[in-house]
């Protein structure tokens, strides 16, 4: 394989394209894991994850010579494929299960930023934070839950998402802001009710009780 000591991800495709295997191992093995995760986050399953990116990586060898560089990274074409067949998944099945544990760390950057946003986000123990963010992400619309996945947890640029995407850049800036104002609901609602549960579970017992027979 005939490549600069850091090659680009354009180069490895050009190359991979040409027709060296070299070019698409290194490829593969640079993109895998983000795209993995990209599927993970956006269904909550490894299993359609890990058939989501084996698919999208089929595509790549057969349809690579589709990317065009003015419209966007490598990357992003990547994400965009898989963002195609995790929709695909979407249309066939309606349930899925929860992130796994190697989501936290990712989980907790969204937190962070979005304490910035909301400030009563800030009360939960980050354990609780965790479960709850991946339920809250899980539960956006797609179009949403795409954006925060992509400009959140895996940091991309607008610019970058909107190639990914296939949008305009302020439709992936518009759909950001609604996002995270809909997470910070979702969150400070799971807090709330979490909080009015302990409340119950420490009232002392027939305190209920009790408590109706004075209205009675």
């Amino acid at each position: 394989m005939t490549v600069s000591q850091t090659p680009s991800d354009a180069e490895l495709l050009r190359l991979m394209l040409a027709g060296e295997e070299d070019a698409f191992v290194t490829l593969y093995r640079r993109r895998q894991g983000p795209v993995y995760r990209f599927a993970l986050q956006m269904s909550g399953s490894e299993a359609v994850a890990e058939d989501v990116t084996q698919e999208v990586f089929i595509v790549l060898i057969r349809d690579g010579r589709n990317f065009d560089p003015a419209r966007g990274s490598v990357a992003a074409y990547l994400y965009g494929i898989a963002r195609n067949h995790v929709r695909r998944v979407f249309d066939r099945e309606r349930s899925f299960v929860p992130l796994g544990d190697e989501e936290e760390e990712s989980d907790a950057r969204v937190h962070e930023r979005l304490i910035a946003h909301d400030d009563p986000l800030g009360d939960l123990t980050r354990g609780e934070m965790i479960g709850r963010l991946r339920q809250a992400v899980l539960a956006l619309p797609s179009h949403y839950r795409e954006v925060v996945v992509l400009c959140e947890l895996h940091e991309m640029s607008y610019a970058e998402a909107a190639g990914a995407l296939d949008c305009a850049v302020g439709t992936v800036r518009s759909r950001l802001h609604r996002a995270r104002s809909m997470l910070a609901g979702k969150m400070r609602g799971a807090a709330d009710a979490a909080a009015a549960t302990e409340l119950t579970e420490d009232e002392p017992a027939g305190g209920t009780l009790k408590a109706t027979r004075c209205f009675a």
